[in-house]
């Protein structure tokens, strides 16, 4: 076998532990990757309670150290492991490694931004590789393009709503006062989309009959306004569903639904969810196999 040849070899191999979870070897690598991230999120907020930081500082600093140096380790490899290292890095799950590991090095310069390495959280993504739940992002996907076809109709909502908290907020201004805590029409609005939202902190309340006969409609209203959003989206989801179903015979449908999806990940493009069995890449046309 030539140099070349096993370089090739021992590229494959690698990619296919870091960026696949069908293996064994891949599957161990991503469980003791999460393992580590929960376990560097768990150091972050231990060191944030100064009683504890301060009788384990050490500790928790070398393990935070610890961790951060094998992310680092992991970030290169995953480089060296694509054909095209420039994607992965500019890839999403390519600048979260990166934002989730830099902060521990920032912090030589500048002091409390490893808080940031909380950012690791979002690396916890890649459970659905690890779960095989690829097979089902479709219907996340049926759902993020529902929210897209409602954008305008929430905007002009929240437009709406934006403009009733001006209105009754400035009528809370005018009724209750300053005496009773609304100072201003700003910190006014303030507390009238605090009750629109349901939320209700209780740092200021109306204590005229009158202001407290607005607030009890604003409340009534807030209960209506969290409805009409979702409404809206499940109206859109309903009909992208509808239109999907079109689509398909009663054949396909059952043929789609047999499709199993595996976590294969093309060296090449990056691409995920790729059929079993499938020898070529579906997005860039690159073999998934090599010998």
């Amino acid at each position: 076998m030539s140099e070349q040849s096993s370089h090739k070899t021992w590229r494959t191999k690698l990619h296919e532990i870091i960026y696949e979870a069908d293996t064994p070897a891949g599957k161990l690598f991503d469980i003791i990757l999460l393992i580590a991230i929960l376990a560097s999120i768990l150091l972050v907020m231990l060191e944030s309670i100064a009683s504890f930081d301060e009788k384990y500082h050490t500790i928790l600093n070398i393990s935070e150290w610890v961790i951060t140096i094998l992310f680092s380790i992991e970030y290169i490899v995953r480089i060296i492991s694509v054909n095209k290292p420039l994607k992965y890095i500019l890839s999403f799950y390519g600048i979260i490694d990166l934002l989730s590991t830099i902060p521990k090095y920032i912090s030589l310069f500048l002091a409390g931004t490893h808080a940031l390495v909380a950012l690791r959280a979002l690396r916890l993504l890649r459970v659905f590789r690890i779960l095989k739940l690829a097979r089902y992002l479709g219907a996340s996907n049926q759902l993020a393009n529902a929210i897209k076809a409602s954008r305008a109709k929430i905007a002009v909502f929240l437009f709406a709503v934006l403009i009733a908290a001006v209105i009754f907020g400035t009528i809370m201004y005018l009724v209750e006062g300053e005496e009773h805590g609304f100072s201003n029409i700003p910190k006014s609005v303030y507390w009238c989309i605090v009750t629109l939202t349901t939320v209700g902190f209780g740092d200021i309340a109306p204590e005229t009959p009158l202001g407290q006969f607005i607030a009890t409609l604003i409340m009534i209203l807030g209960y209506g306004i969290i409805a009409v959003p979702t409404g809206i989206v499940s109206a859109e989801y309903t009909k992208a569903s509808g239109d999907k179903e079109g689509k398909y015979s009663d054949e396909e449908h059952e043929h789609i639904k047999d499709l199993q999806l595996n976590t294969q990940c093309c060296v090449n493009c990056l691409a995920e969810t790729h059929q079993d069995g499938a020898e070529f890449c579906h997005k860039c046309g690159c073999k998934l196999h090599h010998d």
